[in-house]
């Protein structure tokens, strides 16, 4: 579809200029080729005078490289604007920090964005050449070293997933800070529910264009099960072998958690470390720690230098004890190896989980759209729970031939309060874990399920006949909560989003159900519905709180 013209948008225009600021030389509007003779338009930050060549960062998005989102609109985002340059667009690497440390710094407009020529898609097979294009031409310039890696958060983070399965000569490292890898199962559905708040947002923002751009809610509508169209869109991971620091949170539910996650397990790189923290994107990016393991890794793989990486763990992990406050533990891989997957069994007559299960049958209901539902288990021990869960759950439709389940867990402490946790980015109302299903699309991939994680097949819809009651499995997105004695697991289930914000928040919802009549869930006797919780027992070495 035609897009919003930049010039109506504030954009300053493709005229190049060259000038120095504080020692950081920054030329703007760099024109580079791409393979099919159009040219993108891109920001250069390197250091002033005469020094000898350096590596390279690209950050590479359609949000606009002279800083056309403003921080203000993201009210909550808590990152310290404080300490960061001016230069520094919306989800980037600060350019005039990275000079300082010794790189150039190039700030992208992507292919059909604002000034740079072409059409707009998203994470599509031409964006990822275009990228592509970009980081060979920043490998081979004088000022460069030849190592060029790529940095920033969300969209700067998925489209490494994209360039790097690619495998361009010059790129010598990657850090992906929070960015899915499946649009279709982790952002534009969820269990098959189509996703309307989020994406309709994102939209009007990757619009500036003088050229056509994707129009990303009405395809999602237009391609309700996984296709051709769904499968263009994701990068081979296991193509992808550069050294990678991969960096996700437990608080991006129905956003970047799940695929992060999986990009880290599938990539085929031997040099790979994985950080999962329970705190804010943005502000957890450009905190001090965290720069400074951005730099120990950047150095070592692009500067050829000896660092703290040598030493690092494959897995860090946050295991989250209320908001901000956790156990900062190392790890030797993704998923835990020593996990006790652990069913507590839903009984109806107590609205409880418990560890056996019950021998009666049981069903409780709720109004299909406005009603909810809650079951509680209350831990006699510290308990952590660490990764993906799965709800069985054996359902039945009354009044209608579909269902769309929404699943949260939520932690409840020993005062009966129920802690909140950061969520997307901005907020501090978040749930321990989301879930979502639409009934007509829980036909499995047997292939690629496990006991413990289902995916699903989006092949088809399956409707239900009246009085019909079928199981199902209800993915639940990976998590690290430490339960302690006296506080308990509260598992919600309902026939709508678990937190609905305004309509100008960019968080997830799911405005247009199936729902109608009631929801009836089953339990006990022949209807073993269960939760399956991820226990983790102590790992034997340090940790440490913060």
């Amino acid at each position: 579809m035609p897009g919003i013209p930049p010039e109506a948008a504030g954009w300053p225009g493709a005229e190049y200029s060259d000038t120095v600021e504080d020692g950081v030389r920054i030329e703007r509007n760099v024109a580079v080729p791409m393979r099919d003779g159009l040219k993108l338009l891109v920001d250069r930050y390197s250091p002033a005078g005469t020094v000898s060549a350096t590596p390279v960062l690209v950050a590479w998005s359609p949000y606009g490289k002279h800083g056309a989102l403003d921080w203000a609109a993201w009210e909550g985002h808590d990152v310290d604007l404080d300490a960061l340059s001016p230069h520094t667009a919306f989800e980037t690497p600060d350019p005039v920090f990275w000079v300082r440390h010794g790189y150039s710094v190039i700030l992208a407009d992507a292919r059909g964005a604002w000034g740079s020529e072409g059409d707009v898609t998203m994470f599509g097979p031409e964006e990822a050449q275009g990228c592509y294009d970009l980081v060979e031409w920043a490998g081979v310039q004088e000022w460069s070293n030849g190592k060029v890696g790529m940095s920033g958060v969300s969209w700067y983070a998925v489209i490494q997933w994209a360039v790097a399965a690619l495998r361009p000569p010059h790129l010598a490292a990657i850090n992906p800070w929070e960015g899915f890898h499946d649009n279709y199962y982790e952002v534009g559905t969820h269990g098959g529910i189509p996703e309307t708040q989020f994406g309709g947002l994102l939209g009007p923002l990757i619009a500036k264009t003088h050229g056509q751009v994707e129009n990303v809610l009405a395809n999602a509508m237009n391609h309700p099960f996984y296709d051709d169209y769904w499968r263009s869109k994701v990068a081979d991971l296991g193509r992808i072998d550069v050294p990678a620091y991969v960096v996700a949170s437990w608080s991006d539910h129905g956003l970047h958690t799940r695929g992060t996650l999986e990009g880290y397990r599938r990539i085929a790189s031997t040099q790979k470390w994985l950080e999962v923290h329970g705190r804010k994107k943005w502000a957890h990016y450009y905190a001090p720690d965290s720069l400074a393991r951005q730099v120990a890794f950047f150095d070592r793989f692009l500067k050829g230098e000896t660092t703290e990486v040598e030493q690092w763990p494959p897995v860090r992990l946050e295991i989250r004890d209320r908001a901000g406050t956790g156990e900062i533990r190392d790890e030797r891989e993704w998923p835990l190896a020593r996990t006790a997957y652990t069913p507590l069994h839903l009984d109806a007559a107590t609205a409880s989980l418990r560890a056996g299960l019950s021998t009666e049958d049981g069903w409780v209901d709720y109004d299909a759209v406005e009603g909810s539902v809650s079951f509680d288990h209350r831990f006699d021990a510290d308990t952590e729970l660490t990764g993906p869960m799965n709800l069985r759950l054996w359902v039945e439709a009354v009044g209608a031939h579909d269902m769309d389940l929404f699943v949260g867990i939520r932690k409840v402490d020993a005062g009966g309060d129920v802690v909140p946790y950061p969520f997307f980015s901005t907020l501090d109302d978040g749930n321990v874990a989301l879930g979502w299903l639409r009934v007509g699309r829980r036909e499995l991939d047997e292939a690629a399920s496990t006991p413990e994680r289902p995916v699903y097949l989006h092949q088809r819809d399956q409707h239900l006949s009246p009085g019909e009651i079928v199981p199902v499995d209800v993915e639940i997105w990976p998590s690290g909560t430490l339960f302690r004695a006296g506080e308990t697991l509260r598992l919600v289930v309902q026939g709508h989003d678990l937190n609905v914000y305004g309509e100008q928040v960019f968080a997830q919802r799911h405005a247009y159900t199936v729902n109608a009549g009631r929801h009836v869930l089953h339990t006990g006797g022949d209807h073993d519905s269960f939760l399956l919780v991820p226990v983790v027992p102590p790992l034997t070495g340090p940790g440490r709180d913060r």
